[in-house]
């Protein structure tokens, strides 16, 4: 009796232990997760735009993203070789991790993004230069309503998501 004791007191203990491990494992995945590097973007934007500057300060904000600013005086060139829609075109052209980002998107999505990896998707969109996107904010905090569009590679464009 004393050894069925014994065992199931060693198998109460293992179990414990066990998720104790599990647990910490969790732990250590989610800080590595969270010690990642962060991923390296290119900004294509026209020299004299201050708000492509603030949206890329707001992205090395975040610490996820290591910011490369390219002025660029020919932006139309840079869309066409990015394969930006023209109704999707802003002022600012993203590379990042072979994914497109045009304008405004905030970091949440593009971290989305490259989380998910979708095959079909050759970017993200915020069209126009909304109020309250980030790299537009105002000084009395009034923000607009937008969305964020993926555009694909068979020429569609579906909604990644909404800000309101």
């Amino acid at each position: 009796m004393a050894s069925l004791l014994l065992t199931r007191r060693h198998f109460v203990g293992s179990v414990r232990a066990l998720g104790l491990v599990a647990v910490m494992g969790g732990l250590v995945g989610a800080c590595s997760a969270a010690a990642a590097k962060p991923v390296p973007i290119i900004v294509h934007k026209d020299p004299n735009c201050g708000c492509c500057t603030a949206w890329a300060e707001r992205m090395e904000l975040t610490g996820d993203f290591t910011v490369t600013l390219v002025d660029a005086a020919d932006m139309a060139a840079v869309k066409t070789r990015l394969r930006v829609p023209l109704e999707l075109a802003s002022c600012h052209t993203t590379e990042v991790a072979g994914y497109v980002i045009e304008g405004h998107v905030p970091a949440a999505d593009i971290s989305r993004l490259l989380l998910e990896k979708p095959s079909d998707i050759i970017g993200l969109a915020v069209p126009g230069m909304p109020a309250g996107s980030p790299g537009m904010e105002t000084p009395d905090g009034h923000r607009d309503a937008y969305e964020v569009i993926a555009f694909t590679t068979g020429g569609r464009q579906r909604l990644f998501a909404r800000h309101r």
